[in-house]
C-alpha cells in the first residue's frame, strides 16, 4: 500500500512484509525477507538442479518442525531443489502472498539460524518480486500448496558476499531451507467466512460478496456514532488477533459525511500488510480480538483517526468519521 491512509507517522514502505519472530530470537536470527536486494530486475537467476541436499531425520511430515542433518559434502554452486513432499493445492504465481512455514540453517554446521514454528504462526511476503532472497523467489515460484520444499542456495543467491552478520551468516555460506507452502493471497483473495446478520440500521451495511471485488459499504443518513464501532459481517474461523500482530489485508474505506470512497485495496491492487501498531488507533482497537478470516465494518470516530490532522492530498477533512471494511486474510 503505497499511500499514507492508514500509517500515522510511518513511512509506508513499512507496509511491506514485517519482520517475524519474538524478541529473545531477534539476535541470533534473520528472515527470507532480508533480501540483499529490493529490485526484482538486480536479482540473480542461478541453475536449478536436484541436489546434494542434506537429510531431515525428524519432523518429515508436513507441518511439522524439521530436525536437517549437516550438508554432505560439499554444496553445489547451483540453486538445489527438491520437492519433498507433493501438495494438491494451487500453484505459486509471481507477485503472490505466499504464508509459509520454514527452517532455515547453514549447509557446513546445520546450525539453525530462524524458524517460524517455533513461534507457531506460518509469516507471509510476496513471491517473486524481489521482496525475499532470490533463492526463494525463483525456487517457490510455480510450486503447489501444501508442498514441503527443500532448497540449499548459493552465496549468490541468498545474501551475498556480505553474508549476515546478525544472524552469523558468512558470505561464503551456502543456506539450507525446508519450506511448507501453507497458501496464498492476491489482490483478488476475499475471505470465506459465515455471514452475520447487520440488524442495526444505524450503522452502515456491508456487503457479502466473496469473489475478490470490493464490497458495497452503505452509509445511513443518520448521524455518526461517537464511539468505535467494530462488528463482523463475515465471522471466520482462524484465530484470534493480538494487538501485538501482523497482518494480510483487504480493505475499503470511504468517509461517513457523503459515503465517497476515499482508498481501497481493491482499487490500487495491492493488500495491505502492516503491524497492528503502524496504524490509526482505530484499526488496532477494533481488529484486536477479531478472527482471522473474517471481514469487519470499523466505524472510527476522528479521535481514534486522523482527527484535526488528515492525510495531505486527501479527501479526508478534519473531524472526518471513517468507515472501513476489512478482510482479515492472515496473521502476517
Amino acid at each position: 500500500m503505497r499511500r499514507r491512509s492508514l500509517l500515522l507517522a510511518v513511512p509506508a514502505g513499512l507496509l511491506t512484509l514485517a519482520g517475524c519472530g519474538d524478541d529473545k530470537a531477534d539476535k541470533a536470527k534473520t528472515k527470507p525477507s532480508d533480501s540483499p536486494t529490493n529490485s526484482p530486475s538486480a536479482a540473480p537467476t542461478a541453475k536449478i538442479v536436484a541436489g546434494p541436499l542434506p537429510e531431515i531425520t525428524k519432523g518429515t511430515k508436513f507441518g511439522q518442525k524439521p530436525t536437517v542433518a549437516e550438508g554432505p559434502g560439499k554444496a553445489s554452486s547451483d540453486l538445489a531443489v527438491k520437492t519433498l513432499i507433493e501438495g494438491k493445492g494451487k500453484e505459486v504465481a509471481k507477485g503472490d502472498y505466499l504464508q509459509a512455514h520454514y527452517l532455515g540453517q547453514i549447509w557446513a554446521t546445520a546450525k539453525v539460524f530462524d524458524n517460524s514454528y517455533d513461534r507457531g504462526n506460518p509469516t507471509v511476503f510476496q513471491i517473486g518480486v524481489g521482496q525475499v532472497i532470490p533463492g526463494w523467489d525463483q525456487a517457490l515460484v510455480g510450486k503447489k500448496l501444501d508442498s514441503r520444499v527443500e532448497l540449499a542456495i548459493p552465496p549468490r543467491m541468498g545474501y551475498g558476499e556480505e553474508g549476515n552478520k546478525q544472524a552469523g551468516i558468512k558470505g561464503s555460506d551456502t543456506l539450507v531451507f525446508v519450506v511448507d507452502l501453507v497458501d496464498t493471497f492476491n489482490a483478488k483473495s476475499s475471505v470465506k467466512g459465515q455471514e452475520v446478520a447487520q440488524s442495526n440500521k444505524d450503522l452502515p451495511k456491508v456487503g457479502t460478496n466473496t469473489d475478490g471485488k470490493a464490497p458495497s459499504i452503505d452509509v445511513p443518513k443518520t448521524d455518526a456514532p461517537k464511539k468505535l464501532v467494530s462488528s463482523y459481517v463475515l465471522e471466520g474461523d482462524g484465530d484470534e488477533i493480538k494487538e501485538t500482530d501482523s497482518l494480510l489485508c483487504q480493505y475499503k474505506g470511504v468517509l461517513w459525511a457523503d459515503g465517497k470512497e476515499f482508498d481501497s485495496s481493491y482499487k490500487s491492487g495491492r493488500l495491505a500488510q502492516f503491524q497492528l501498531a503502524q496504524v490509526v488507533k482505530g484499526w488496532a482497537q477494533g481488529l484486536t480480538g477479531k478472527k482471522v478470516g473474517s471481514r469487519v465494518l470499523i466505524v472510527i470516530p476522528p479521535e481514534l483517526g486522523y482527527g484535526d490532522q488528515p492525510p495531505q492530498n486527501s479527501s479526508i477533512k478534519k473531524d472526518s468519521t471513517l468507515v472501513f471494511c476489512v478482510d482479515i486474510l492472515a496473521k502476517a
